[in-house]
C-alpha cells in the first residue's frame, strides 16, 4: 500500500506543470502585453492635456481588436493568461480613452470660456485709451 502522506514524483511534476507552466503548444496572444501596458499608460497619460492618453488608448484599442480576432480564430493556440492580459488592457484602454477625452473637452471649454471673457472686456477703457 502506498503512503498517502508522501507525494510521488509524478504527482509533484504534474502539480508543478499545472501551476507554473503553460500547456504545451500554447503561446501568448500577439501584443497582449503591449495592449496592457498601453492601456495603463493611457490612464496615466490622460493628465497630459488628454492628448497622450487619447493616442495611446486608441492604439491599445486597435491592437486589442486585432489580437482578439486572432484569438477568436484559434482559441486553443493561445494561453488563458495572455487572454486575461488582453482583456485587462482593453478595459484600461477604454477607461484611459474616456478620461482623456473628457479632460481634453474640459480644456477646450475652459480655454474657449476665457477667450470669450477676455475678448468681451473693454480693454480700451481699462488701459486708458480713448
Amino acid at each position: 500500500m502506498e503512503n498517502q502522506g508522501t507525494p510521488s514524483p509524478e504527482n509533484i511534476n504534474q502539480q508543478f506543470n499545472q501551476q507554473f507552466a503553460q500547456p504545451f503548444g500554447q503561446q501568448q496572444i500577439p501584443n497582449s502585453t503591449a495592449v496592457l501596458v498601453l492601456g495603463i499608460i493611457s490612464i496615466v497619460g490622460c493628465f497630459c492635456y488628454g492628448i497622450i492618453g487619447l493616442i495611446l488608448g486608441i492604439i491599445a484599442l486597435v491592437l486589442s481588436g486585432k489580437a482578439n480576432a486572432l484569438y477568436q480564430a484559434n482559441p486553443g493556440t493561445y494561453s488563458e493568461a495572455s487572454l486575461k492580459n488582453l482583456k485587462a488592457g482593453k478595459i484600461c484602454a477604454i477607461i484611459g480613452t474616456c478620461l482623456s477625452a473628457l479632460y481634453f473637452i474640459f480644456l477646450v471649454i475652459y480655454i474657449a470660456f476665457f477667450a470669450t471673457v477676455l475678448t468681451a472686456m473693454p480693454w480700451g477703457n481699462i488701459l486708458g485709451h480713448h
